[in-house]
């Protein structure tokens, strides 16, 4: 029995011994580690793998999209200005006409024979006056006397001048080149003022209408390109701003703007629904970084930046903010390697691998 108790002794003893022993070089471990003096893999924290992307300036524009319509460069109802019978149409429907081109007349044999009695009475005016005006010289008829033939001659080459003014307001002419659309009289026709012989429209170049909100209207510049986009394409097309409103409509609160496009083969027609891409701003050096390299803080934001192998942390001020990225206005430099994973678990002085994400 003595010897039994011997051994249970021992192997209690043996075990406190081991036990002591590891609690021993475990703490000697710990003391290392927290004294950078361990060495080898378990001496310091390894690395956190995380992605990265590198500043580097590029164009910035920073630009609103609003809703426009096209408008022809000019439109007009082709009317007339007299009324009488239609005696012949000279135009197309859909055709293109030139400016000055002849499209309409109108009836005009009264006022041929009105012009023609007029000029044959012009004329016999015309000798009474110089016969006046001969014996005048010669002092055989008073200042008087020349004056009524003189005023009556003046006043008969008036009444012709009127009567040809007349006898043009007969034909209808293009007021400028375009397209001419579909007519609405005939031949034999009688037409009025009042009544619309076909619509007239420029179409090259079109102009683009939009409006932008009041906001920024300390941006707006005549010159800036614009792109914009119709209805049922994805072409886009380029115009140039030329006229600004000069003021804010108070019940939409937006400034009305107008820019000009080329349209040298008609695609764009009149009245089309716009959307247009208003340049703002231009930076040519700006700094993008991916909008999740972000970190939201008290007083605004920060970013970790891979400094020796080891995290960072910058405070940045930021502004516009688009789809995948935002345009950082201070806090970072070019060639600064941005962290963009794993950014909430960072801590300043961590240790990180970088991998460059190339594909933004």
């Amino acid at each position: 029995m003595k010897v039994k108790y011997i051994v249970y002794a021992i192997v209690i003893i043996s075990l406190g011994v081991l036990v002591a022993y590891r609690i021993i070089q475990n703490k000697k471990k710990d003391e290392a580690t927290a004294s950078g003096k361990g060495g080898g893999k378990g001496g310091a924290s390894r690395p956190v793998q995380v992605s990265g992307v590198v500043a580097t300036p590029q164009r910035f524009s920073d630009a609103i999209a609003v809703s426009g319509s096209l408008d022809a460069n000019e439109q007009v109802q082709i009317r007339s200005q007299v009324s009488g019978l239609v005696k012949g149409i000279y135009f197309k429907e859909g055709s293109i006409v030139k400016e000055g081109q002849l499209l309409i007349q109108i009836d005009n044999q009264e006022l041929e024979a009105q012009l023609s009695q007029a000029l044959t009475r012009e004329k016999l005016s015309a000798a009474n006056e110089e016969r006046s005006r001969k014996l005048l010289a010669v002092e055989s008829i008073s200042q008087q006397e020349y004056d009524v033939a003189l005023a009556d001659l003046r006043a008969l080459q008036a009444q012709t001048r009127l009567i040809r003014a007349q006898l043009e307001k007969t034909q209808i002419r293009a007021p400028f080149t375009g397209t001419i659309g579909l007519r609405a009289i005939s031949v034999g026709e009688y037409l009025s003022s009042t009544t619309t012989v076909a619509n007239l429209v420029n179409t090259n170049p079109v102009k683009v209408t939009f409006s932008v909100p009041e906001k920024y209207m300390n941006q707006l510049k005549v010159n800036t390109e614009v792109h914009f986009t119709v209805a049922g394409s994805e072409k886009k097309y380029t115009a140039r701003v030329y006229a600004i409103e000069p003021r804010i409509d108070v019940t939409t609160r937006t400034l009305q703007l107008r820019a000009l496009a080329d349209n040298p083969k008609g695609e764009l027609l009149p009245g089309a629904f716009t959307s247009v891409e208003l340049p703002l701003t231009t930076i040519n050096d700006a700094i993008l970084i991916p909008t999740e390299a972000i970190v939201p803080i008290q007083d605004g934001k920060k970013v970790f930046v891979s400094e020796n192998g080891k995290a960072k942390e910058v405070k940045v001020e930021t502004s516009t903010r688009r789809e995948k990225d935002i345009l950082i206005t201070s806090g970072l430099h070019p060639g600064d390697t941005v962290l963009t994973s794993g950014v909430m678990s960072l801590k300043p002085e961590s240790p990180v691998r970088v991998v460059i994400d190339t594909t933004r």
